[in-house]
């Protein structure tokens, strides 16, 4: 088995790399919250190096100038700086969306079932799934029915009170999509999240100790020991196609290699439009990769401290947290507007990790890295990120002033990675991470798209098995075990 990697090393987004001397980030990924189950036993990866124990789970920090709201453990098993109201709201409105991303979770760890032909497999998988809604009794199916398509803000509007708690939910069920919180159907973004599970349990995420490379390093050793062949800097160039079957791929320095099964983990209108080229299949088929929607608005800020920041409020503990400024639903709304018509947010909400903090030898001694994702700055920026980029850096640092008072004067470097910069820099088209958008209609059978969600293609030996495929991204390496699946039911080798 070989890989192909286009970079200099493999894990694309989700490498650790130094962006300042002696200062190391996580690529873009910062926190590691979907990594299947079976991925993780399957290729034995805490024997490779990586480490989950339930006391790394890093708890989410509501920023607000009325002072910070803290969800500790697996995505809130307790919940701080609230009401007595709110936190009995809160315990019931948590156990409602893990009973609900329950039933959906199913989905999301199997291959789409194929609706013109379903195996008795698929048929049994479709079977358990409606045993699974019948077990939530009829009021809560009838209220699942009635929420799936829901926007996260009216959700939330019903059950909750605190701006801060709904702010923060608000984040995470847009985070990484061209959507606000009245969208239609951002709740599944929420639903999503809760899906993923680290150490057994939904919700839990954690800052893995040497950044989500360690996480790549894990992965590379389990399939060096399996026996992969693994070439950095080896762009493939083309696919190639005889009698309808991928039957070799060329590479940028010329060398062709023929192979049985060819599966690509980039995206998927870069594998077909790109790679095979569209004379090589059905016009339709083109049609619907050319129409796949995947322009990010998603920014990623990495700085390099002099000192560690203090954010108003937060504790030692939690500074080692996610600390999210989105202080109520109308204002990750207000946030997303602009994006609307190809602008960026003067106010952006924010994911912030201070990952030195976790593990000190990402910073120098005494020093400190600040990472951040950032809504919502569009890959078209109607002024173009070569003017717009140093106005939306300074929108954040404004942002950041407010609750971390005096990190600007710390700052010994900034990076900031547009959605333009991460689809030069990861080869990401439209620099969105989960290679295209992760909403209703292209989701489950309908993605990468519809009629093709199996990770077969419409020619033999190629199949797709990157985050662009089912069920998304989010560095859980489910498509990857999916397609591998899939591809040795069919008689080849992944």
């Amino acid at each position: 088995m070989l890989l192909l990697e286009a970079g200099n090393d493999v894990g694309g987004a989700a490498r650790t790399e130094e962006f300042a001397p002696g200062f190391r980030v996580s690529a873009v990924a910062h926190l590691l919250n979907r990594l299947h189950p079976d991925v993780v036993r399957t290729l034995e990866l805490e024997r490779h190096g990586l480490k989950v124990e339930r006391g790394d789970f890093v708890p989410s920090v509501a920023l607000s100038k009325d002072g910070p709201l803290v969800l500790h453990g697996a995505y809130g098993e307790v919940l701080t700086g609230a009401s007595p109201s709110e936190q009995s709201a809160w315990k019931a409105l948590r156990a409602q969306l893990l009973r609900y991303a329950g039933v959906l979770k199913p989905f999301l760890s199997r291959r789409p079932p194929d609706l013109a032909g379903m195996s008795l497999a698929e048929m049994t998988g479709l079977g358990q799934t409606a045993l699974a809604l019948k077990r939530l009794g009829k009021e809560d199916m009838r209220d699942f029915l009635r929420v799936l398509l829901m926007n996260v803000y009216d959700m939330l509007d019903e059950q909750l009170s605190d701006d801060r708690l709904k702010g923060l939910l608000a984040f995470d069920a847009t985070l990484g999509s061209h959507l606000g919180p009245r969208s239609p159907t951002s709740l599944l973004g929420l639903y999503y999240r809760l899906t993923g599970e680290i150490g057994g349990l939904a919700g839990a995420q954690i800052q893995p100790k040497g950044g989500m490379g360690a996480v790549v390093a894990a992965i590379r050793a389990a399939a060096e020991k399996a026996g992969v062949s693994i070439r950095p800097a080896s762009p493939v160039a083309k696919v190639i196609v005889e009698k309808g079957r991928a039957v070799s791929v060329v590479t940028q320095g010329g060398e062709t290699l023929r192979a049985k099964t060819v599966v690509s983990a980039i995206n998927p209108a870069t594998t077909i439009l790109d790679l095979v080229g569209p004379r090589e299949v059905d016009t339709g088929f083109v049609r619907k990769v050319k129409n796949i929607r995947m322009k990010g608005d998603a920014a990623k800020l990495h700085l390099a401290l002099g000192r560690p920041p203090q954010f108003a409020g937060v504790d030692a503990a939690c500074h080692k947290g996610r600390l999210v400024i989105a202080p109520s639903p109308d204002h990750v709304e207000r946030a997303f507007n602009p994006s609307k018509y190809g602008e960026f947010s003067p106010e952006p909400v924010m994911e912030i990790t201070l990952p030195s903090l976790v593990d000190p030898s990402l910073a120098p001694a005494g020093a400190c890295v600040l990472s951040a994702v950032v809504q919502y700055a569009p890959y078209a920026l109607r002024e173009g990120w070569t003017a717009g980029k140093p106005q939306f850096l300074n929108a954040i640092m404004a942002q950041l002033e407010t609750y971390a008072p005096g990190v600007g004067a710390t700052v010994r470097h900034a990076e900031l990675l547009t959605p333009a910069d991460i689809e030069a820099r990861y080869r990401m088209p439209g620099g969105h991470w989960h290679h295209g958008e992760l909403q209703a209609d292209q989701m489950l059978m309908s993605r990468p798209v519809s009629g093709w969600s199996g990770y077969d293609t419409p020619l033999e030996g190629l199949f797709i098995a990157g985050a662009g495929s089912h069920p998304g991204g989010g560095i859980s390496g489910a498509p990857g075990l999916n397609a591998a699946r899939r591809i040795i039911a069919m008689g080849g080798r992944p």
